[in-house]
């Protein structure tokens, strides 16, 4: 699931984005709250119409994904991104932080039930 997030990143794809959260999912942002994968495709194309990131690189920490409970159909995975944007003046932006998720399997396939992430500050 991680590479097809770096996938639909880099290629600017809401809606392929937003095809790996749950119905009910939970995006906790830099600026706040989005409710529902309908909700989380619109804020990333609200977002890609003005930074388009290119090669989206998410790494997971050492010890990831946490399977949670005893039936494996769910985890939690941390972990370090970073992607190159575009500035005002046409300049690459490289920006990084941290993100963290909860994973449900849905059938064969493991979806994103809630992703929180962080904008390290630029040195």
């Amino acid at each position: 699931m991680r590479s097809a997030y770096d996938e639909a990143v880099s290629n600017n794809d809401a809606a392929a984005v937003a095809a790996l959260f749950t119905e009910d999912a939970i995006f906790v942002s830099d600026r706040g709250l989005i409710h529902g994968r309908q909700a989380i495709e619109k804020w990333y194309t609200d977002v890609f119409q003005v930074w388009h990131p290119k090669n989206h690189i998410g790494r997971l920490d050492g010890n990831a994904p946490h399977i949670i409970g005893t039936t494996g159909s769910e985890a939690w995975e941390t972990g370090e991104w970073s992607e190159t944007g575009r500035g005002k003046a046409g300049r690459p932006v490289p920006i990084k932080g941290y993100w963290s998720t909860l994973d449900i399997r849905e059938g064969d396939d493991w979806k994103i039930q809630m992703l929180t992430y962080n904008l390290t500050p630029a040195q």
